[in-house]
């Protein structure tokens, strides 16, 4: 039980102190810092994958799993198997999302913005009813509206809009 309840209840008592980083960061800023040490306590899952699987077979235990590391995540989701989430606590998906295998939400990626090594770290927003294919990936900042269902190997940039079967860029971009 330590196993899956230390790392998840560290990273909120860091985020409650240092805040939650969203935006964008560069390497050595105090908010990089708070996100980077957040991502080590994760590493283990991330490292061995079989422990998120083992809590999928239990429905709702994820799900409970991702809200203690401080994501919002609704009723009757479903993960697929080999769902991989890098940022647990950047995720605010509605009721009865469905995951297809393999997908990636991926609530941080790194860019080279003015030619410096920039983090960009976001919640990825995933609307009530909505439907993600298999082996898509999810990065920073994107919104999938209500009831969308986005095809398989989909690759959604930061800060990406996904309603009505188009993709619209953010204006913050």
């Amino acid at each position: 039980a330590v196993l899956y309840l230390l790392p998840p209840v560290a990273a909120r008592l860091l985020t409650a102190v240092g805040g939650k980083p969203a935006g964008r960061y560069v390497p050595g800023d105090g908010a990089f810092l708070v996100w980077w040490v957040t991502l080590q306590l994760q590493t283990l899952f991330l490292r061995l994958p079989f422990l998120e699987e083992l809590l999928r077979l239990v429905p709702g235990v994820y799900s409970a799993w991702l809200r203690l590391w401080g994501s919002k995540v609704g009723s009757r989701v479903y993960w697929s198997a080999g769902t991989v989430v890098l940022d647990r606590g950047y995720l605010d998906i509605g009721d009865g999302v469905v995951f297809g295998a393999g997908v990636r939400l991926n609530g941080h990626v790194l860019a080279k913005e003015e030619g410096r090594l920039t983090l960009i770290v976001d919640v990825v927003r995933v609307g009530a009813g909505a439907a993600v294919g298999g082996y898509s990936l999810l990065t920073a900042g994107t919104e999938v509206a209500p009831g969308e269902s986005l095809r398989a190997c989909l690759l959604s940039p930061p800060y990406s809009k996904w309603e009505g079967g188009r993709r619209s860029k953010d204006a913050a971009l």
